[in-house]
């Protein structure tokens, strides 16, 4: 496990953590009108952290299967592929066009129990897994390490952390200065809605880049 490693993974699960399910749901349950209740806010946030670590989990064993039978290049030249992939779709997303987030937030106002959010947690991570590709280029760079068992489990469990970092920083601030904040939740949230489309090719295109620059490294530069 390389210093380099760490630092790629924690830039790709900082990209992970501006998603739907893991910075803009908790924005809107921030925003929701009444007194905010912590406990609410630790269940949704805890789902949806153990959910992305299950399916990390289940991807590694996965993915350690298929790597195991190719050479480390082979590997380094898939993960290669899997950045420039990253890289290429991430100009098919158009910064104009809006994304639609008014169920979800129709969602929440609706509904106000801890077994509803733990639902409403799950239904994100499940809409998302087909966009979550800086998590998969993530997983992809910890199998063609050279990594044990634990050591991938460890990087999973901090990857899926660090995801939820910004949000547990904002719901600090709504907690400490209330009245100061929330029209900046509300900014992020009307922006969200309008440039969404267009920040998630941002996220693509840079994971797709971290991703390609560390198979780049260790094939040719190391």
């Amino acid at each position: 496990m390389t210093l380099g490693l760490v630092a790629a993974l924690a830039g790709l699960a900082l990209l992970d953590s501006t998603s739907i399910g893991t910075l803009f749901i908790p924005i809107w349950l921030m925003l929701t009108p009444g007194r905010l209740k912590l406990g609410r806010f630790g269940v949704y946030l805890g789902t949806i952290t153990v959910f992305y670590f299950g399916v990390g989990v289940l991807i590694v064993l996965g993915a350690s299967q298929v790597i195991g039978h190719l050479d480390s290049r082979i590997a380094l030249w898939v993960q290669l592929v899997i950045g420039v992939f990253l890289f290429a779709i991430s100009f098919r997303f158009d910064s104009k066009k809006q994304t639609n987030t008014g169920k979800w937030q129709q969602r929440i106002n609706a509904n106000g129990s801890v077994a509803a959010l733990a639902g409403i947690a799950v239904l994100a991570g499940v809409v998302e897994l087909a966009t979550m590709l800086p998590y998969l280029g993530a997983i992809g760079m910890m199998s063609a390490a050279d990594l044990s068992a634990p050591q991938i489990g460890l990087l999973l469990a901090g990857y899926c952390l660090v995801m939820i970092v910004p949000a547990v920083v904002l719901l600090g601030g709504r907690l400490a200065l209330r009245a100061k904040i929330e029209p900046l939740l509300s900014r992020i949230s009307t922006w969200f809605a309008e440039k969404g489309a267009g920040m998630t090719g941002w996220i693509l295109g840079i994971a797709g880049f971290l991703v390609a620059r560390d198979a780049i490294a260790r094939l040719f530069l190391m």
